[in-house]
């Protein structure tokens, strides 16, 4: 579904992406992950179209995202912090994304259960502006749920939710998985990428050190903890992708 070959990135003298290549398949659940700095926000907005590569290919469904901007209709996004227009209603700012995607061909069902279970049309009515933080993360990940996209990039989703809220997204997040979504997840909540995650993609210092399967890595380090296992990771100098 998703394919890097050979993609650079840098930012003036700084490289922050170093020759990252994989493919990523439908059904799986990745947890992105590596030490700050490492080009994990860098590669999901050039994967997003927010940055442009410097160099190689990228291709979502087989298409190519520099020529083709459709690939968009594919995926949800869940920012870490959603900075929405704060005089907009939650009930516009639905609308208005709904007649976005309907204007230019990409709805074809919609999902509104998030809307339901977190009791949003209760509180439609309220600017956006006024919102507390999780509420917000609420409103977010409706919107990265709604137009029912076979591919969800997550960064940091269950931040600033509340217990109940949390559970409900991550139950969601595993309901869509099991349809054979593909799900690329980021957070700093490791007991998460535990209960949600298959796969686990490892960057540092700007180059795809692994990409292997959760199981995998737990039978070659020894750790069951995932804590345990990115330290081990991060102990480590080289390490061979597969």
């Amino acid at each position: 579904m998703i394919s890097f070959e050979n993609v650079n990135k840098s930012f003036g003298r700084l490289q922050v992406l170093k020759d990252i290549s994989f493919e990523l398949e439908a059904g799986q659940s990745v947890a992105l992950i590596g030490p700050n700095g490492s080009g994990k926000t860098t590669l999901i907005k050039t994967l997003l179209g927010m940055n442009v590569p410097t160099s190689g290919n990228i291709r979502v469904k087989g298409l190519d995202i520099r020529s083709d901007y459709q690939y968009r209709a594919h995926i949800g996004y869940m920012p870490q912090i959603g900075n929405y227009p704060k005089n907009l209603k939650i009930s516009q700012l639905i609308e208005m994304m709904r007649d976005i995607r309907q204007k230019k061909g990409m709805i074809q069902k919609t999902d509104e259960e998030l809307i339901d279970l977190f009791r949003l049309r209760e509180i439609y009515d309220k600017p956006l502006g006024t919102l507390s933080g999780g509420t917000r993360q609420k409103v977010s990940a409706t919107l990265a749920f709604l137009f029912n996209p076979e591919i969800l990039i997550l960064d940091e989703p269950t931040a600033g939710l509340d217990p109940l809220s949390s559970e409900i997204l991550k139950e969601k997040i595993l309901e869509e998985s099991l349809k054979g979504k593909l799900i690329i997840i980021t957070s700093h909540i490791l007991s998460d990428l535990e209960e949600l995650t298959s796969h686990i993609m490892y960057l540092e210092e700007g180059r795809l050190q692994l990409f292997k399967k959760m199981s995998e890595i737990k039978a070659e380090t020894g750790e069951n903890r995932l804590a345990r296992i990115i330290a081990h990771l991060m102990s480590k100098k080289e390490m061979i992708t597969s």
